[in-house]
C-alpha cells in the first residue's frame, strides 16, 4: 500500500507539481484527480479566514483517513495538503490528488477524503470581516456531515 503524503502548511501550494511528484516516474497510474478548495468572500463581507489546529493532531487524523481510503480504493497514491493561518478570499486551503489505475476509484477517494477534510478535519475557522470585525467561529453545516453518511 502507498504511503500517502500529508502535510499542514502556512504557505500556499501549487496542484499542478503536487500532481507531478505524484506521477513522476509512474507508468502504472491512469488517472489522477485534484481537488483544490478556496476561500470565498461570502458575498462580498469577508476579508480572510484565521484557521487554527492543533499541529501533530491534525496531521495524524488526515493521515489517518488518507489510510482508510487507500484500503478502501486501489489507489496508487494520495496527497493531501491543507493551509493554516490567514487565508484571503481566492486563495487555495486545501489540495487533494488521488491517483489510481482508473478513473472512478480516484474520483471517489477524492470525494471521500473532502467530505471528510470539510467535516471533521481538526481545523477551526475564525471569520475577519472586510468592515474590520470578528465574524465568529465558522460552524459545521449540516449538509457537510450529512455528505459522510453515504460513506
Amino acid at each position: 500500500m502507498p504511503i500517502p503524503t500529508i502535510r499542514v502548511q502556512r504557505g500556499t501550494f501549487d496542484a499542478a507539481a503536487e500532481s507531478a511528484a505524484l506521477a513522476a516516474g509512474r507508468t502504472d497510474i491512469g488517472a489522477i484527480v485534484t481537488f483544490t478548495g478556496l476561500c470565498r468572500d461570502e458575498g462580498g463581507r469577508l476579508a480572510r479566514l484565521d484557521l487554527e489546529h492543533y499541529p501533530d493532531m491534525a496531521e495524524a487524523e488526515i493521515g489517518r483517513v488518507a489510510e482508510e481510503a487507500l484500503r478502501r480504493w486501489p489507489l496508487l497514491g494520495v496527497t493531501i495538503v491543507h493551509r493554516y493561518g490567514p487565508i484571503r478570499p481566492g486563495e487555495a486551503i486545501v489540495l487533494v490528488v488521488t491517483a489510481s489505475s482508473h478513473r472512478v476509484a480516484a474520483f471517489e477517494a477524492a470525494e471521500f477524503l473532502m467530505d471528510y477534510l470539510k467535516s471533521n478535519a481538526p481545523f477551526w475557522k475564525k471569520e475577519r470581516l472586510v468592515e474590520g470585525t470578528d465574524g465568529g467561529w465558522v460552524e459545521a453545516k449540516r449538509e457537510d456531515q450529512e455528505a459522510l453518511v453515504r460513506w
